[in-house]
């Protein structure tokens, strides 16, 4: 072999050789450097270093190459907000009712038990709380297999709604009585107002535990669209955000949806910063299964600075499945 040719050949083997050296000194490097990262997927950074190393010099620029696409051309995080809100959105210091949320659940494990005496036990610890606020647990206990726990629960069921009816006609008919005179009593006309306000927090408890049968369900919603009526002809400005979502909760829950809709729109009018002015129109089309509208809501939600709680959202995720699968 020629002298010039063999001094060539050596020249490219070192070439060769010291490509390899940097090559593998840089894999050594970057592996050390991704090793101590806290950011850094052990599997995703070996794999790259396997292909610096197998791909000299190609495997660096390729490496070099995705991490520059990746950082400075699609450096844009997807814009999650449509689907999920962003966090600081979301409202995450509701209390729960810890003395009803106790008593839904303990009873529903209760019913389990089989021991006739410890459930008869309980039964009466329940009732000699507020029964009032735990009707819809103890209407639980009408299936029960013990004869006498279900008889208990039933008699206490009756007795609170005959008094609740008794209460509600009493109170209504006093409101619907009232007589306005030329030279009407201030002080009396208050306490008119205040008992049209009485009526309707009173109502809602015991309507949205939906203890009652169909019928006066929606016969009590509809007492309390025409008590609210009265209410806000005479004097709107005592109407609260819930107040205003009350009446059309329970009125939405017995499918008056036109009534509904205008106490909606009357909450939007009055309290049009809050998030029931938002929600309440919502739940309506979310009901009435009108998609258009209620993602109009929703748009009208994002955009504005109402902290959204975990109840809209699931609602809005069931509403954008159901209209997916649709």
């Amino acid at each position: 072999m020629p002298c010039g040719e063999f001094e060539s050949m050596t020249r490219d083997v070192i070439i060769f050789l010291t490509v390899l050296l940097i090559n593998t000194v840089c894999v050594v490097l970057y592996v050390l450097w991704q090793k101590n990262s806290e950011k850094s997927n052990h599997v995703s950074y070996i794999g790259k270093a396997l292909v610096m190393f197998v791909c000299p010099v190609l495997g660096i620029i390729f490496v070099t190459l995705s991490w520059f696409v990746h950082k400075y051309i699609m450096r844009d995080t997807p814009d999650l907000e449509d689907v999920i809100f962003s966090k600081e959105r979301v409202e995450t210091y509701l209390h729960a009712d810890e003395e009803r949320e106790t008593n839904v659940v303990s009873m529903e494990e209760a019913l389990a038990v089989t021991d006739k005496n410890n459930l008869r036990a309980f039964m009466l610890n329940v009732v000699r709380g507020d029964v009032n606020n735990t009707l819809a647990s103890i209407a639980l206990a009408l299936d029960s297999s013990d004869s006498e726990t279900s008889h208990y629960a039933a008699s206490v069921l009756q007795d609170s709604l005959n008094d609740f009816r008794a209460t509600a006609q009493k109170m209504y008919s006093k409101i619907k009585n009232y007589k306005e005179d030329e030279k009407e009593n201030q002080e009396e006309y208050n306490e008119y107002l205040q008992l049209i306000m009485l009526f309707l927090d009173y109502m809602n408890p015991f309507l949205e535990q939906k203890v009652l049968t169909k019928m006066e369900q929606k016969q009590y919603a509809c007492q309390m669209d025409e008590v609210g009526e009265i209410l806000y002809e005479k004097a709107a400005d005592r109407i609260t955000g819930k107040r205003y979502s009350d009446i059309a909760m329970r009125l939405l829950e017995t499918e008056e949806y036109g009534l509904c809709k205008k106490w909606c729109e009357r909450n939007v009018e009055s309290y049009p910063d809050t998030l029931a002015a938002y929600t309440c129109r919502m739940k309506l089309y979310f009901s009435t299964g009108e998609s258009s509208k209620f993602f109009e809501v929703l748009n009208e939600l994002r955009n504005s600075n109402v902290i959204i709680d975990n109840e809209t959202l699931e609602m809005i995720r069931v509403f954008e499945n159901k209209d997916k699968r649709n």
